[in-house]
């Protein structure tokens, strides 16, 4: 939804550069953030635009090859609707859009939600953290049309699935992508659906991208997936670069596969399967049966943090932790801050981790939604730790967890177990204080660094 006549026309201006740049990407690109940044009047964005031009100009760099990869390797739909729905509708228009609701409506209007078209799924993961939500729910296609027509109508243009496993509903899933073809989409898939005939048709609608699941190599991710997923996944990944449809890896790190996703065995060969981007979770013990030996250590943990880091200057991916990253969003991005979650079910719940909810998006509007009281507890209280490597109100700082759902008088969402706030909470005391003290130590001495670098 363009807001006034001055971004109608940059609107048409950017769409006719990027049909310009389908000529010559590389040599073409450079004019384009040049004319950018000329016509663009949020500061922010202007910096973005600066720097990736001063990117492009360093023609060895890992960003220089990256966007390289961007502009030569995805299919030319697939990279015009990224482009123009991300820089465009995402970014110079939404992102105004979502600041100036979030002051009308008095809450977190976020860039993105994740929601979940169905709780079925075709695998049974080992600590999946939607394992205890009803299998049988879903959600109708009107009710996620009417989601997403909602966000754009207060700067939303980019849009999650997860699941269970979204593409179960791949067609509905198309039929929104086509329909909303000013939006972006990503889908959290297993990668199990995703054969020949379906990568060609992401290919078709351009706008949908994928973090498909995968936990090491054949031995790690079949033990957590169930034996024979790893081949399918590497299948899937074929697919989608054969067509030239954007995807990346998402990977949960626990106790049993930290060092081997973490390595460069690993990142090579996401890298060389064609991915874009790769993001890290780690395990979170959900529900009253979850195995606490999956936790990752401070060790491992501490690990990721440098291998992470580290990674970002070899490889051409968007590598993130969303946990030990927090340091560059200032703690916690959920709870409509940045992004929400809406379950199978209805449940809007403040994080795809955190399944309590006052409220149900087939009863209420989305602003309602965001201004719900378990919404407003993470508005009040975020970030949760002035240590930014502690960001997490549950795996890092479980009281605060605890105090939000119970001033809130928020719900379980977990049909299966109905798990009490304050017994997954009391899960996380012990293992956050041990990683209170190495985390404490890595934010001090990164500080100090920072200090004497003159950052």
């Amino acid at each position: 939804m363009i807001k006034n006549a001055k971004q109608k026309i940059t609107a048409v201006m950017l769409n006719e550069a990027v049909k310009y740049l389908e000529k010559d990407p590389i040599r073409d690109f450079p004019k384009l953030l040049n004319w950018a940044e000329k016509i663009i009047t949020n500061d922010r964005h202007k910096m973005q635009a600066k720097y990736v031009s001063d990117v492009m100009k360093d023609e060895g760099s890992v960003g220089c090859q990256f966007i390289t990869r961007i502009l030569t390797e995805l299919d030319s739909n697939c990279r015009k609707k990224f482009l123009f729905n991300m820089i465009m509708n995402s970014g110079i228009i939404g992102m105004p859009m979502a600041q100036e609701a979030s002051k009308k409506y008095g809450c977190n209007v976020p860039w993105t939600l994740i929601i979940d078209p169905t709780a079925a799924c075709n695998l049974k993961c080992t600590g999946c953290w939607a394992a205890e939500y009803s299998k049988s729910d879903s959600l109708t296609y009107d009710v996620i049309d009417r989601v997403i027509q909602e966000g754009k109508e207060i700067g939303m243009y980019m849009y999650i699935f997860s699941g269970g496993e979204p593409l179960v509903r791949r067609e509905d899933i198309l039929k929104l992508c086509e329909k909303h073809n000013d939006c972006m989409f990503l889908a959290f898939t297993n990668g199990t659906f995703i054969d020949d005939k379906f990568a060609q048709e992401c290919q078709r609608v351009g706008n949908i991208t994928f973090a498909i699941s995968v936990e090491g190599f054949e031995a790690e991710t079949d033990f957590r997936r169930g034996k024979g997923t790893y081949k399918k996944v590497m299948i899937a990944m074929d697919n989608l670069k054969k067509y030239g449809v954007g995807f990346g890896f998402s990977t949960c790190y626990h106790s049993k596969n930290t060092e081997v996703v973490g390595s460069d065995e690993y990142l090579e060969l996401m890298l060389e399967k064609g991915c874009y981007f790769g993001w890290y979770f780690t395990y979170m013990p959900l529900g009253k049966d979850a195995d606490l030996d999956l936790l990752a250590t401070p060790e491992q943990r501490e690990y990721m943090y440098y291998q992470v880091r580290e990674s970002r200057k070899k490889y051409p991916m968007f590598v993130l932790d969303f946990w030990n990253d927090g340091e560059y969003v200032n703690g916690c991005i959920a709870g409509g801050r940045r992004y929400f979650h809406i379950n199978a079910n209805g449940d809007v719940e403040p994080c795809a981790f955190i399944h309590y909810a006052n409220t149900n998006i087939k009863d209420v509007s989305l602003i309602e939604a965001l201004q719900s009281p378990l919404f407003k507890q993470y508005q009040q209280n975020q970030p949760f730790n002035e240590n930014m490597l502690r960001p997490c109100p549950l795996l890092d700082n479980p009281e605060q967890l605890k105090k939000m759902v119970l001033e809130s008088k928020a719900e379980s969402t977990q049909p299966m177990d109905q798990e009490r706030v304050e017994d997954l909470t009391d899960k996380c005391q012990e293992p956050a204080a041990k990683w209170a003290v190495v985390a404490d130590e890595l934010w001090g001495s990164q500080n100090i660094n920072k200090k004497a670098s003159g950052i």
